[in-house]
């Protein structure tokens, strides 16, 4: 007698997910920095054995030019395995891209041939403003019941950012969210731990704060986010927000521990204004309540100014700028993208209050330049433009990708010479180390910047899990 089956791509914990069959394909999303042309979602063969190993093999092109593709999910993942919203029988097939500047949001359907997805549907801002009261939607997550995307404005494009909810398989937006959102009015993050009912959101700022890049009087008045918040998952209710105080600006990617009995994560700040540094803290339950304590922090590099961009001459160094991190599935090692500086750095996290660093490579960098074993001449010149940027682990934690561009208006903030895009892979070591692939290196096709990296089959930022 024939039964229904889960998604074989769905595992109920992330033990099990790091014994997953190893990717063969990755989707980047990748946008025009001049939003002449349409924004795509390029498909990269990422299998060894093959011919086309390295290479983009497959783009889909948006129906309109401008939307600035950022970051983007699937439409369901392992949380469909949990006790408390079980959805066994929906398949993980499509991808969910929003344009972060257009509001649009792009459904993909991925089944029919992997390396050519194919658009299914456009939701189109007004509606999603209407049905959700959000504008900028940002960060796509699968979860218990739906997709949640986590929105920077409302539908005038101000405060309050949020999340909303769509349905994972007619891609209705269905609503809000919160239903008692407290204080918090800023958005940028947001994901969970499923075994402790929490949801955790962080902060960037309002679209008119950022869309023609970073504002100074604002950063350095000290105006961006700087925030966690921490809800009721079940009721939608906000409990409790920790301040990181006006010298951290940019609090923002969230790393929960995949792990659902362990209650604490990581996230980075992009930067102190104090002096400059990033740095990684540790949130976790302290009794009855939650807390944070910086973990790491990576100092700024002194450098000539005349090296140097207009907005950091003055201050004769290098910040690291990281703006992006991810955590291995055995929440074993923790990667930190330094988008200033162009170092990928891991960090032996097993112990989250007692980071060791067990690997660090160069890439890029605003003043470093560094090369690539793989890339056309890289060696000669060492002059590849952008750093380190969005970074994605494999679910066995062996292969580490990354692309190197920010977000369309800052980069020139900081790379006014403009960045050429690429795309590299590291390998890791189980035990610790990591090393560039010199056979991985996309030269990315001039007129885009890559961006968001996501795995068929999922990766460490897609799932979340209900089973140890």
């Amino acid at each position: 007698m024939a039964t229904w089956q889960p998604d074989p791509s769905f595992y109920p914990s992330p033990r099990l997910a790091a014994k997953a069959p190893p990717e063969k394909l990755a989707y980047v999303a990748a946008f025009d920095p001049d939003r002449k042309s349409p924004d795509t979602i390029a498909v990269v063969d990422v299998d060894p054995d093959s011919a086309s190993y390295s290479r983009i093999v497959g783009t889909v092109a948006a129906t309109h030019a401008g939307d600035e593709f950022h970051h983007f999910g699937w439409n369901a993942c392992s949380s469909c395995l949990c006790p408390n919203a079980p959805h066994p029988h929906i398949e993980r097939r499509y991808l969910v891209v929003p344009g972060l500047r257009s509001s649009r949001i792009y459904i993909l359907d991925t089944k029919p041939d992997p390396r050519k997805p194919q658009i299914v549907k456009v939701i189109e801002p007004a509606d999603i403003a209407e049905k959700t009261g959000y504008t900028r939607p940002h960060t796509v997550h699968c979860g218990p019941g739906g997709i949640y995307v986590a929105a920077l404005g409302n539908k005038d494009g101000k405060a309050p950012g949020g999340v909303f909810v769509m349905d994972h398989e007619s891609f209705e937006p269905l609503g809000r969210w919160e239903v008692d959102r407290g204080p918090q009015q800023l958005g940028y993050d947001a994901w969970w731990h499923l075994g402790f009912d929490t949801m955790v959101t962080s902060e960037w700022g309002t679209p008119d704060t950022f869309e023609n890049g970073l504002v100074p009087e604002i950063l350095l008045g000290g105006k961006y986010g700087r925030r966690l918040h921490f809800w009721d998952f079940t009721k939608r209710k906000h409990l409790q927000a920790i301040d990181f105080g006006e010298e951290h600006q940019l609090v923002f990617e969230l790393r929960p521990a995949h792990d659902p009995t362990k209650p604490h994560g990581f996230v980075n700040c992009v930067i102190s204004l104090k002096d400059l540094s990033s740095s990684i803290w540790t949130w976790y339950r302290d009794g009855d309540k939650w807390a944070v304590k910086k973990i790491i922090s990576i100092p700024a590099e002194p450098a000539d100014p005349d090296l140097l961009p207009p907005v950091l001459k003055g201050f004769k160094a290098v910040p690291p700028l990281v703006t992006d991190i991810d955590l291995s599935m055995d929440d074993r090692f923790l990667y930190v993208a330094c988008w200033g500086t162009g170092d990928l750095q891991q960090y032996d996290v097993s112990d989250p209050f007692n980071p060791k660093l067990t690997g660090k490579v160069r890439i890029g960098g605003i003043v470093a330049r560094a090369s690539h074993p793989g890339a056309k001449n890289g060696a000669k010149n060492g002059r590849l433009s952008g750093g380190p940027q969005m970074v994605e682990v494999s679910r066995d934690g062996r292969r580490v990708y990354f692309t190197n561009s920010l977000y369309g208006a800052i980069d020139p903030q900081f790379y006014p010479e403009g960045i050429d895009g690429w795309m590299v892979k590291l390998d890791a070591k189980p035990g610790g180390g990591i090393a560039f692939d010199p056979k991985f290196f996309i030269d990315w096709p001039k007129g885009q910047r890559p961006h968001q990296v996501r795995l068929q089959a999922g990766d460490c930022s897609s799932d979340s899990y209900c089973y140890p």
